[in-house]
C-alpha cells in the first residue's frame, strides 16, 4: 500500500473490534450518513452510535446475504480482470488524518496500477447507470471516494450483482473537489462529538429508531410538551392519513383503468404494474421505481 495510509488491523465487519477501530474515526460506509445521503443511517443515529448511547444496527437478512455473496462476486470480478491480483484487505487509516479510516472489500494490484474493489448487491437497477461508468448510488460513491482518499489511490472498481443474476461493473475515480467536501464534513461531525453537540432530529427512519432506543422504559408519568410541537405532530398525523386516502383512491383508479392489463405507462415510462396476489387474493398495484439522476458529492449535499 502507498505511504498515504497505515494498516490498523483485520477485523470482521460489524464485530466489536471493527467498531472499536472506528470509535473516534469515520469509515467509508459512515460518510454518507454524515452528509445525510445514506438510506440506512442518519447523522443523528450515527452520532449516538459514536457516543455509545445506542448499540450497532442489528444484523438482518440483507446484511447477511451481502456478506455471503461478497466472495463469489469478487471471484467474478477476478475472472473478468486477470490483469489484477485480487486480495483481501484490512482496515487502514490515513497518515495525514488518523480519524479517516477505510476497509475496502478487496485491494487490486498489477504491474502498472493499484486500485480497490467494492462489492455490492442490489434488488433492482434504481440509481445504477450504464455499466462501465461512474453512475452509482451516491452513498456508494461517497464510500468509494473516502476509501480512495484514505489509501492514497486514484481508482475504485465497484462490482454489483443486481436481482441475483445481473452482474455489472462501475468505476469511480478520486476527485479532489468531492473528497474535500467529505473531509470537511467528516471533521465537522467529529468535532460535534467532542463538543457533545447532538444533531437535530430529522425525518430519517434511523433517527426515529434511535430515539425509540434511547428511551426503552415507560414511566407512568405525564410530560408537558410545547404547544407548537403538539400542533406539528397532530398536523403530520392528519396529513399522513389524508395522503394514505389519496394514494388508495389513485391506486384504485389506475387499477380500474388497467382492467386486465399488466403495466400502466405514460409516454413509454412505466408508472405502475399489477402483481399477482397471494393465495386467492386478486392482483394488486405496485408503483414502478422512479429513476433518479446519478449524483456527485457537493457542498450542497
Amino acid at each position: 500500500m502507498s505511504a498515504a495510509a497505515v494498516r490498523v488491523g483485520t477485523f470482521e465487519p460489524g464485530s466489536a473490534e471493527w467498531f472499536a477501530a472506528r470509535a473516534s474515526a469515520l469509515g467509508g460506509s459512515e460518510v454518507a450518513a454524515v452528509l445525510g445521503l445514506s438510506p440506512w443511517e442518519s447523522r443523528f443515529s450515527l452520532w449516538h452510535k459514536k457516543k455509545g448511547s445506542t448499540g450497532p444496527t442489528d444484523d438482518n437478512d440483507v446484511m447477511r446475504w451481502g456478506r455471503w455473496l461478497e466472495e463469489p462476486i469478487a471471484r467474478a470480478f477476478a475472472a473478468a480482470h486477470p490483469e489484477y491480483r485480487v486480495r483481501r484487505s484490512g482496515t487502514w487509516a490515513s497518515r495525514a488524518r488518523r480519524w479517516q479510516v477505510a476497509t475496502p472489500d478487496r485491494l487490486l494490484s498489477s504491474l502498472t496500477a493499484r486500485a480497490l474493489l467494492e462489492v455490492k448487491t442490489a434488488h433492482n437497477t434504481d440509481e445504477w447507470g450504464e455499466p462501465g461508468t461512474d453512475e452509482v448510488p451516491i452513498y456508494y460513491r461517497t464510500q468509494a471516494l473516502w476509501q480512495l482518499d484514505t489509501l492514497g489511490l486514484s481508482r475504485a472498481h465497484i462490482a454489483v450483482l443486481i436481482s441475483g443474476s445481473d452482474y455489472r461493473e462501475y468505476v469511480v475515480d478520486w476527485n479532489i473537489a468531492e473528497v474535500s467536501v467529505l473531509r470537511d464534513a467528516a471533521r465537522e461531525f467529529l468535532d460535534t462529538l467532542e463538543r457533545d453537540e447532538r444533531p437535530d432530529i430529522d425525518e430519517h427512519t434511523a433517527t426515529y429508531r434511535t430515539v425509540r432506543a434511547l428511551h426503552p422504559l415507560i414511566d407512568d408519568v405525564e410530560i408537558e410538551i410545547a404547544p407548537t410541537l403538539a400542533e406539528r405532530y397532530r398536523t403530520a398525523v392528519a396529513e399522513h392519513k389524508a395522503a394514505e386516502n389519496a394514494k388508495r383512491r389513485a391506486a384504485a383508479e389506475v387499477l380500474d383503468a388497467l382492467g386486465s392489463g399488466r403495466r400502466a405507462v405514460v409516454a413509454c415510462e412505466s408508472i405502475a404494474i399489477r402483481v399477482p396476489g397471494t393465495g386467492d387474493s386478486p392482483p394488486s398495484l405496485r408503483p414502478s421505481p422512479i429513476r433518479s439522476t446519478p449524483q456527485k458529492v457537493s457542498a450542497a449535499a
